[in-house]
């Protein structure tokens, strides 16, 4: 490969590397600043003077976290929510796909269907036939109304839909040859041959579940039942007034504060997509870019 070294490939080289520095620094220095706020002292973080660095060190906000057991609480809701969620989506979305990536000889309805998909995506009945067609169903306050919720996203399915269709036409007709049916055709080529597409919807369905908090602020009904994500929507410290504290709980309320307590809750309720995203990011590019091309 011969390699352009004009005065214009070197400036666009420097530029590109600027602009993409400058994208890195943005995304990373919220995580930053969020951690180093976690780990300063409270006068510090109240007074706005945490910037790049932290200032002081404590502790106490992770230490309280240990102690918050509606913090685990929504936590594990949280898991629970965005593995049963990314699951019946993912499953729901590749049955869905499927039949639609077929020829229209073999699915005669597929048109239909596929303007049905197109105008669920670009309109939808609101927020209060919503709410009542989940309340018929009889899973408000259950994990199951955050995992139903929105249990097929439309354009997940377009996405994989068209990935299949990219696949060659002689694997399926290999496998019809040998005798398999629709089933082992989905479960034995087509899905083994989309692993780059399934990940990366994978990825978005358990960013969405991880990430949502409203469906838990309109959905469940006791902050017990809330995900993590909504439960930190809610944070506040609440300080009686007019009652008697232990010197303990004058200690802690000292070294505490809103901003620090909030931001240990924010860096940790970040963690666990922090360390997903690497194992997927592989998928992610390839199979965007396949799954976006439209045959």
């Amino acid at each position: 490969m011969v390699r352009n070294t004009t005065l214009g490939s070197r400036t666009f080289e420097i530029a590109n590397i600027i602009v993409l520095g400058i994208l890195l620094v943005s995304c990373i220095y919220p995580l930053w600043y969020t951690f180093c706020v976690s780990i300063s002292i409270k006068s510090a973080a109240n007074a706005g003077l945490v910037t790049i660095y932290p200032i002081g060190f404590s502790l106490a906000p992770y230490k309280e976290i240990i102690n918050d057991s509606l913090f685990f609480n929504a936590f594990w809701i949280s898991i629970q929510r965005t593995v049963l969620g990314t699951s019946f989506s993912l499953l729901l979305t590749v049955l869905m796909a499927y039949p639609l990536a077929r020829p229209k000889r073999d699915f005669k309805m597929r048109n239909t269907f596929m303007w049905i998909l197109v105008f669920c995506m670009l309109f939808n009945g609101g927020l209060i036939p919503w709410y009542l067609t989940i309340q018929n169903y009889h899973m408000i306050d259950t994990i199951w109304a955050l995992v139903l919720g929105g249990g097929v996203p439309v354009f997940d399915v377009i996405l994989i839909m068209n990935f299949f269709r990219n696949l060659p036409k002689e694997l399926n007709e290999a496998a019809v040859v040998d005798g398999a049916g629709p089933w082992s055709v989905l479960f034995r080529v087509y899905i083994p041959c989309s692993i780059p597409v399934l990940a990366a919807v994978a990825l978005f369905l358990a960013v969405y579940h991880w990430n949502e908090f409203f469906n838990g602020l309109v959905l469940m009904n006791t902050a017990a039942k809330y995900p993590l994500q909504t439960y930190i929507q809610q944070l506040v410290v609440n300080i009686p007034v007019g009652t008697s504290l232990t010197p303990e709980q004058y200690k802690k309320l000292s070294e505490l504060s809103n901003r620090t307590l909030n931001s240990a809750k924010v860096f940790i309720a970040m963690v666990p997509m922090l360390i997903v995203y690497p194992f997927l990011q592989k998928y992610f590019v390839s199979g965007i870019m396949l799954g976006a091309v439209k045959e």
